[in-house]
């Protein structure tokens, strides 16, 4: 059988942009209830940078790098970052299960996922990042985003706890 990821373990989730729609409040709000049951949670929010409809490159580079900025604030020397980017490694569920159970030991006492904004992720925060995911090859919201990363913690706990959910 195998072993259940202490529960004393802290897994922060620092996502750029603010949650404005109550259904997805009441659907992140949901997640860490049932999250809370196997490890400690938290989201942190950092403001987004406004995007001209017309930036170019190089302004588009300076917000990303502004936004993270913002996130390399909150994160600790000893965090394990994930980074939740486009064109990264993919896991099915099973899979993610065993990441993070994995990412839970390296990572000590804490382990953090970071999702960007709208322009996603700066090279500052790639290059902190211990690893590195994809949900998809779909492009989702960061609300959207916020919302899938916690039904998928919360899956891969049940599936480590050999629970019936996540079929």
């Amino acid at each position: 059988m195998m072993s259940m990821v202490v529960t004393v373990m802290k897994i922060r989730i620092i996502a750029v942009g603010k949650i404005k729609e109550k259904y997805f409040s009441d659907a992140i709000n949901e997640y860490i209830k049932r999250i809370s049951a196997f490890s400690s949670i938290e989201i942190i929010e950092v403001t987004d940078e406004a995007t001209p409809n017309s930036a170019s490159e190089k302004e588009q580079n300076q917000i990303k790098d502004k936004e993270a900025s913002k996130i390399l604030a909150k994160l600790k020397s000893n965090d394990y970052v994930i980074a939740l980017t486009l064109h990264e490694q993919e896991l099915d569920s099973m899979e993610f299960s065993k990441f993070l159970q994995e990412s839970l030991i390296r990572g000590g006492s804490c382990v953090t996922f970071v999702i960007g904004g709208s322009l996603g992720l700066s090279h500052l925060i790639l290059d902190r990042a211990n690893s590195k995911l994809t949900f998809s090859k779909l492009t989702f919201t960061h609300q959207m985003s916020r919302i899938i990363i916690l039904e998928q913690i919360y899956r891969a706990y049940k599936i480590l706890s050999h629970e019936p959910y996540h079929k």
